[in-house]
């Protein structure tokens, strides 16, 4: 895994300064500490700057790396699961190889079948290819987004980086923050791209998942992000039995693992004790991995923790298990999830990601996670009561008004309570089947009196924006709500947040991260499944649960799952309650320009109080605050 970045200059006299180029990969150091690179084409109009984490041919695997007559030039970040038979391929056609990395693959496969090469790379990855007989840069990004890659555009220069950190180092790229994707952020807890520009950074822009887009000097090629892969949509059908859909999941989940632990460096797993780590960790012991290590955090507070269940899957298949407390002690490293985190991003999740990586890294340099497991198979609680209330949705108007109105009234200031469960699900009954999932995804919604009428003036109807992204892919899904809902977090929540969280978390810490339950063509097998093949009766997952009777034991099988969630509540309530306050209320703080500070005091007294539980939205705006101090983006609101 590693840190790309570059600048391409369209004027004539256009010169890419070397400097710039180190700038911008010392602010990468952290995602490859190994090893750094730098090329400037002779013309010195492209320029690309590499920061590497060694993990094949950690001898030969030296970047920025060109074809055989350095016509053709490459950064990557990232890892090509098919190289070898991809390099078999190539080499038949004549090509010549001077490394055995994963990477160089990359290089030949754009000399051979041009911009169309990207689709025939399976892995997670993020790339910049230079091309100089034909003075074209095209920069492309894997299928479901696990590698990010952010550029700035104008019409002078265009540079991309790893990071956006790593572009606002440039003294010619402003720090100017975006109104509609501020709001977007209010509204979903991170900053989509897409129909948004996927950054909080105005001129700044992140690539789409499974997107490649071109800048030329000649003019010729258009800078509109292309796509060379769609998510599945939940129209295609698995034309067999449920025993045979059983049989291709068995094959399908060991390939993917199997492809995913070829390293030159000691490999790992994060293991949380739910099925999908489970099932990553055992197949990992199934295919011979040794020493086979294994990480997970734990909680004091019994809601969150699942530690117990982790060490349990983890005396099952033997490994050597290593386990990270997590305490309010968290605040110290809020500083370090803004810096690394140069996006709004507010995720809580994102803390025990960040500390369980931490901890992997003293012992290994690669761990598979089972992210994407709740994607594919039908995991979360919301696609359950997205068809539950879709069934509910034959009642009666005025019963599932008189439902909505007591689910509202219904007691929800505990955090998992059944209580809090029953408000998420009965109080939405009278929406559309879309405004119910708006409301289960959504942080901050259509609460105008919450906002300054200068935010107002300024950003709305901004806020619709991100609104009018998940209600469009909503749409445009096939299937009915359940498969609405799933589609929709394949394009928004599992790019955005999820993938995000771990990429940023982990890397922070010069780790790398792999997903198998996210290898594109199991999502597709996935979502070719009918949705009751997935969603079952009980927990979800149904399929994949039933597939691991005989790999996984029963406690952790068939357990109610709980996701990595974090206290954070309770610790606004006590050792973090003064913080928070002083934090949001302050006279400097932004909540103060964006919000009025009666709504948010209000917010505080009812949080500390138990009266209501707004957890999350004080974590938004906690880590906003945060966000705003390390990077000091220019306010125009």
């Amino acid at each position: 895994m590693c840190g790309i970045a570059g600048i391409l200059k369209f004027a004539d006299d256009g010169i890419v300064d070397e400097s710039h180029l180190r700038l911008m990969a010392g602010e990468l150091r952290h995602r490859g500490p190994d090893d750094e690179g730098i090329h400037v084409d002779p013309q010195k109009r492209c320029g690309l700057a590499f920061r590497r984490l060694s993990i094949i041919d950690v001898a030969g695997g030296h970047q920025p790396l060109s074809n055989e007559d350095g016509t053709v030039w490459l950064v990557f970040n990232g890892e090509i699961y098919n190289f070898r038979d991809l390099r078999r391929s190539l080499t038949d056609l004549g090509h010549a190889f001077a490394t055995h990395t994963d990477s160089e693959v990359a290089v030949h496969a754009y000399e051979q079948w041009g911009d169309e090469f990207v689709a025939r790379l399976h892995g997670m990855f993020a790339l910049a290819i230079w091309d100089s007989r034909n003075r074209r840069l095209l920069l492309a990004r894997d299928r479901l987004g696990k590698k990010p890659l952010f550029y700035a555009a104008d019409s002078q220069r265009v540079c991309f980086a790893s990071e956006s950190k790593a572009l606002l180092a440039l003294p010619d790229v402003p720090r100017a923050l975006d109104a509609t994707a501020l709001a977007a952020f209010l509204f979903l807890q991170y900053v989509p791209a897409g129909a948004l520009n996927g950054s909080a950074f105005r001129g700044v822009q992140q690539l789409a998942p499974g997107h490649a887009v071109v800048f030329s000097l000649d003019g010729r090629d258009s800078r509109m992000q292309q796509p060379y892969w769609h998510v599945p949509r939940g129209t295609e059908r698995f034309p067999g039995s449920y025993a045979d859909a059983k049989h291709r999941l068995g094959e399908l989940l060991t390939a993917a693992v199997e492809k995913r632990l070829v390293a030159d460096v000691p490999l790992g797993a994060f293991l949380s004790g739910g099925v999908d780590s489970s099932i990553v960790v055992g197949l990992m012991r199934k295919l011979g991995v040794s020493p086979l290590r294994t990480f997970s955090i734990r909680f004091d507070d019994r809601r969150y923790d699942e530690s117990g269940y982790a060490r349990l899957v983890a005396r099952h298949f033997r490994t050597e298990h290593h386990e990270q407390t997590v305490t309010p002690r968290a605040r110290e490293i809020v500083e370090t999830l803004a810096y690394h985190f140069d996006q709004p991003f507010a995720d809580s999740s994102a803390v025990p990601t960040y500390y369980v990586a931490r901890h992997a890294r003293e012992h290994v340099t690669v761990a598979l996670t089972g992210d994407g497991g709740d994607e594919c198979f039908g995991g979360y609680d919301r696609y359950r009561a997205a068809a539950l209330c879709a069934q509910a949705a034959r009642a009666p108007r005025w019963l599932r008004r008189s439902v909505a109105a007591l689910g509202r009234v219904l007691p929800h200031g505990a955090a998992k309570s059944l209580g809090s469960r029953l408000h998420r699900l009965l109080s939405v009954l009278d929406l559309s089947a879309a405004d119910r999932y708006l409301s289960w995804v959504c942080v901050f919604e259509d609460e105008l009196d919450l906002f300054t009428t200068a935010f107002l003036d300024r950003a709305m109807p901004a806020p619709g924006a991100a609104r009018a992204l998940l209600t469009d892919l909503y749409d445009r899904a096939g299937g009915g709500a359940a498969q609405r809902a799933i589609y929709t977090d394949f394009r928004t929540y599992l790019p955005f947040d999820l993938l995000t969280k771990v990429d940023i978390a982990s890397m922070a810490c010069s780790l790398e991260c792999r997903s198998p339950l996210l290898d594109h063509e199991l999502v597709e097998f996935a979502q070719s499944l009918p949705i009751e093949w997935r969603l079952g009766r009980r927990g979800g997952k149904r399929i994949l649960k039933d597939w691991a009777r005989e790999l996984l034991p029963a406690e952790s099988r068939d357990r109610p799952e709980m996701g990595l969630g974090v206290p954070v509540g309770e610790w606004f309530r006590r050792e973090l309650a003064a913080e928070l306050r002083d934090t949001l209320t302050g006279r400097d703080s932004l909540a103060s320009r964006i919000f009025r500070m009666d709504r948010v005091r209000q917010l505080i007294d009812e949080h500390q109080s138990s009266r209501a539980n707004h957890e999350h939205r004080l974590w938004l705006l906690y880590m906003l605050e945060h966000w705003r101090r390390r990077w000091q983006p220019a306010l125009d609101l």
